[in-house]
């Protein structure tokens, strides 16, 4: 019986902190990201398009533009998926698609939402996630050849009240694939990436059991996923601890543990993507 249970802990403990013992290759960075360029991004959402939330309608419309416009900077085909809302601040809404690589055949998903939570300046949540999507669309702009179609996403109504309805850009986007029949293979969504803190226990785990696992300071980046999703999060862990020297660390459990939908990856779960 203790051997059995051991056999099971071990088995639970794998299959949460997914540890990368694979030979399996990973990604290849065309170039290096520029800090300044991630920090611009950052300053620009947080001050010229302020606030950012639900009831500023006009100031989403605005950073929407600044977005679109970034993008296109790279070569990719931009475009915008508006829809209307009706509640707390009638008005037209959008999500800024850009697209590189081939127009047809499967797809991957990379997103990341640019509203805010009220008069906040969300500069970690999710300024951050978007310069990472800009910078991500220049690095991918410069690649001779992409292997697959990748759509950058940025997410309108992503925070609350509209978190978890059918409002949120990322649940109305991930419909629209699903109508359409379009295949995905894989769906990354960057979120409140760009804060750390080096101060030991700083960390907050959903249990106590789990802190021999993880580092106690926040100064790592988190992959979380489902069961479903153990093959793209080992995947990208392993692109992500090749290339960096912060550490990579990921997390799959039910999504009934709190903390593993907390974001847009989880409309893409509501319509069947991973």
């Amino acid at each position: 019986m203790g051997t059995l249970l051991l056999i099971a802990a071990a088995l639970l403990v794998w299959t949460i902190t997914q540890p990368v013992l694979t030979s399996e290759p990973v990604f290849q960075r065309p170039r290096s990201a520029r800090a300044e360029a991630l920090r611009a991004d950052v300053l620009a959402l947080v001050n010229d398009h302020f606030p950012r939330d639900h009831r500023h309608p006009e100031n989403l419309a605005a950073a929407a533009d600044f977005i679109a416009a970034s993008l296109a900077q790279s070569g990719a085909r931009v475009g915008r998926q508006s829809f209307a809302l009706e509640g707390l601040a009638d008005g037209e809404y959008q999500n800024v698609i850009a697209s590189l690589g081939p127009s047809e055949g499967p797809r991957v998903i990379v997103g990341a939402h640019y509203d805010a939570y009220g008069e906040l300046p969300a500069a970690d949540d999710n300024a951050s996630g978007v310069a990472i999507l800009l910078e991500t669309a220049r690095l991918l702009g410069e690649a001779q050849t992409l292997p697959l179609r990748i759509d950058l996403v940025a997410f309108v109504l992503e925070e609350p009240p509209h978190f978890r309805s059918a409002n949120m850009g990322s649940r109305v986007h991930a419909a629209s694939l699903q109508a359409e029949g379009v295949a995905v293979a894989g769906v990354v969504v960057l979120d409140t990436i760009g804060y750390f803190v080096d101060e030991p226990g700083t960390q907050q785990l959903p249990t106590a059991l789990l802190r021999p696992f993880y580092p106690g300071h926040g100064h790592f980046l988190a992959i979380a996923g489902e069961l479903d999703d153990i093959a793209l999060v080992r995947r990208v862990k392993r692109s992500l601890n090749a290339g960096m020297a912060m550490p990579a660390y990921s997390f799959t459990a039910p999504r009934s543990v709190p903390g593993v939908d907390f974001s847009d990856h989880q409309s893409y779960w509501q319509h069947g993507y991973r």
